[in-house]
């Protein structure tokens, strides 16, 4: 059984097989190591610049599955992405926001609107 100890003649594939990773990530590793010292190695890339705030919040994601699952407004059979977006900014849960957004939280949630629920 190997150990650890075993792979410093191991190429790139051999270690990546190993810990069941991508080729590139035990690369990536193996150069931050020679490079940077073993708890650069270990450690998580620092992010170049600070994450994105989220745009909805539980509460304004909670509230666009409630519309969404609502009444579609008149004279559409029902919401669209670019729908849900406006009504979100009629609302003033959010400054902006586009269909895009709308679309990743609303796949998040599993709901499906091509198909009419039985009650």
């Amino acid at each position: 059984m190997s150990t650890f100890c075993d792979g410093p003649g191991w190429t790139d594939e051999q270690a990546a097989a190993a810990f069941h990773c991508h080729v590139n990530t035990a690369r990536n590793v193996r150069q931050r190591l020679v490079e940077k010292g073993l708890e650069a190695a270990l450690e998580r890339k620092k992010r170049c610049r600070p994450g994105r705030e989220k745009i909805l919040d539980g509460e304004g994601e909670a509230r666009l599955v409630s519309i969404a699952c609502g009444q579609a407004p008149g004279g559409c059979a029902r919401w669209t992405m670019q729908l849900l977006a406006n009504r979100l900014v009629e609302l003033k849960i959010v400054e902006s926001i586009s269909k895009e957004t709308v679309r990743k939280m609303l796949k998040k949630t599993n709901l499906s609107r091509g198909r009419l629920q039985s009650q």
